[in-house]
């Protein structure tokens, strides 16, 4: 009976160094994190999510534009 308790207790501890070594150890890899979400798939996008993203990249676009032109007017 004591040899068995002794031997829990001594298995018991070691788990728990284990776990702390491994808690203070180099971190998991991002894809051991992500296990939930790699069943994620793409889809395709339609017409109007395109013309979306489309109109939203010109107007970023013509933003950069004129903040350059702005920016080069200001010199001269």
């Amino acid at each position: 009976m004591k040899k068995t308790l002794t031997f829990a207790t001594l298995t018991f501890l070691g788990g728990l160094a284990l776990g702390a070594g491994a808690a203070s150890a180099a971190p998991m890899a991002v894809n051991g994190l992500q296990t939930d979400q790699s069943s994620v798939t793409q889809v395709r996008m339609d017409r109007s999510e395109r013309m979306m993203k489309k109109r939203m990249m010109r107007k970023h676009m013509m933003k950069r534009h004129m903040m350059k032109k702005r920016m080069m007017n200001r010199g001269m």
